[in-house]
């Protein structure tokens, strides 16, 4: 059987995708469990070791360390069953047993968490996966919103609507003994939020089973937050704060559906919090309220939340289904949506369209008023193509009448006229052709 280590020196010395995924096949193919063992607690992102510098070996005269030896103590790193001045012990004793090559090569990228050959979890999945799934690598993720201006049908019903922070994603990962670890939406390991895990850890014990809690880690500044999120010297993050809008346990997280409901986790997540509150200085929940978009109500109240989010500056609207499970991938139970304003203007102009849109509607010549605003804009955006072909035909009926369009905001031409960022055609107030208003 190949060493891992001569493997690894083989993925790297060639970049072709075709070539490692060829030596990949055949050590599965080979049967080298002991390779792909290896390959998993690599870039397994749930699997971390808590050490944060691991020597080379490059000057290392060991005369060669038996795999078992290396799996029982990166056992005992990632249970933490040894930390501080014990951990780095125990990994200098397994540099001195290793040669330069085993140890550089291999046991010391496991421990790093970085083979360095060009190789990750979705190559080494992709091809094991015909071959045998027990050398597959689990792959971090956590659940992703769509886009709700491209899921307009799916805004409608009994929503939660919370505001979208303008900060980092953060997957916190707290355990009953006190362990907290911090990843990246791409499960790469954070370490610079140090005071977050620490106040989290006094709290630990509250928690049954391993929890992960999702949330956004804001600062005074998102420049200087994302100077910090993966900074490895001269941290300074102590302001950021960690935002939670979401819970559930560990296992749920690993199998990749949970089992409650989102109203239910966050219910949970809001009495677990107001108990603890002041023992955690640098962590909120977010807020959330329920509406009902199929009600005038709900509407009027969505339309609020949204003018509130435009005002205080937040990077939009988060739309949740409160009857669905979390599930670890891009979900339309989720829907983020940008603030947005709607304003109703005067057609006094139709344009001719171009391109594709040659002869039949272009866009709309606006102008009124809105918050005392005078505003002219063209509305290019936003209709169907039967609706460029029919609004095109009935031209002369259209000019005179209201339109409503919804848009980014309102912004300041130089001429001290305003205009509308990103203008979208919703609806006419009323019209249907033949319709007298």
């Amino acid at each position: 059987m190949t060493n891992p280590w001569q493997i690894i020196q083989e993925l790297e010395s060639d970049n072709s995708r075709l070539a490692k995924e060829a030596v990949i096949k055949r050590e599965a193919e080979a049967g080298n469990m002991e390779f792909f063992t290896g390959v998993r607690w690599a870039l397994d992102s749930m699997i971390t070791f808590g050490v944060k510098q691991v020597p080379t070996g490059a000057n290392g005269t060991g005369v060669g360390l038996k795999a078992q030896t290396f799996w029982d103590t990166a056992e005992k790193l990632a249970k933490r069953e040894l930390t501080g001045n014990d951990a780095l012990n125990a990994i200098g004793f397994l540099r001195m047993k290793a040669t330069a090559e085993e140890w550089d090569g291999w046991y010391r990228r496991i421990l790093i968490k970085d083979l360095r050959c060009g190789v990750s979890e979705k190559t080494i999945n992709n091809v094991v996966k015909k071959i045998n799934k027990a050398y597959q690598v689990p792959v971090f993720t956590c659940q992703l919103a769509h886009d709700g201006a491209n899921h307009e049908k799916k805004v409608t019903g009994k929503k939660l609507i919370e505001v979208k922070l303008d900060g980092v994603r953060v997957i916190t990962i707290v355990y009953p003994d006190g362990t907290v670890n911090q990843y990246s939406r791409n499960g790469k390991e954070l370490h610079n939020f140090e005071h977050i895990k620490q106040q989290l850890s006094r709290v630990a014990r509250l928690f049954a089973v391993p929890t992960v809690l999702d949330g956004e880690v804001m600062s005074s500044s998102f420049q200087d937050l994302m100077k910090q999120v993966h900074r490895k010297d001269n941290v300074e993050a102590n302001d950021a704060s960690l935002h939670l809008f979401d819970i559930l346990s560990l296992d749920e997280f690993k199998h990749g559906v949970g089992e409650h409901t989102q109203l239910e986790r966050s219910l949970t997540l809001q009495n677990w919090y107001k108990h603890i509150a002041d023992n955690l200085p640098n962590v909120q929940v977010l807020g959330y309220e329920p509406v009902d978009l199929n009600t005038q109500e709900g509407q009027e109240r969505f339309r609020a939340i949204n003018t509130l989010a435009i005002k205080e500056g937040y990077e939009g609207i988060m739309i949740k289904d409160p009857d669905a499970v979390y599930e670890t991938k891009r979900s339309h139970a989720w829907l983020k949506q940008k603030p947005f304003i709607e304003v109703t203007l005067e057609v006094q102009d139709v344009e001719v369209g171009t391109g594709r849109n040659e002869g039949r509607l272009g866009a709309f010549v606006c102008a009124g008023q809105d918050d005392g605003k005078d505003i002219k804009v063209n509305i290019g955006s936003g209709f169907t193509d039967d609706q460029r072909s029919t609004f095109w035909t009935a031209r002369n009926d259209v000019v005179g009448h209201l339109v409503e369009c919804r848009a980014d905001a309102i912004t300041q031409n130089q001429d001290g006229t305003y205009s509308l960022r990103f203008p979208r055609f919703l609806r006419f107030r009323g019209f249907e052709l033949g319709e007298k208003i």
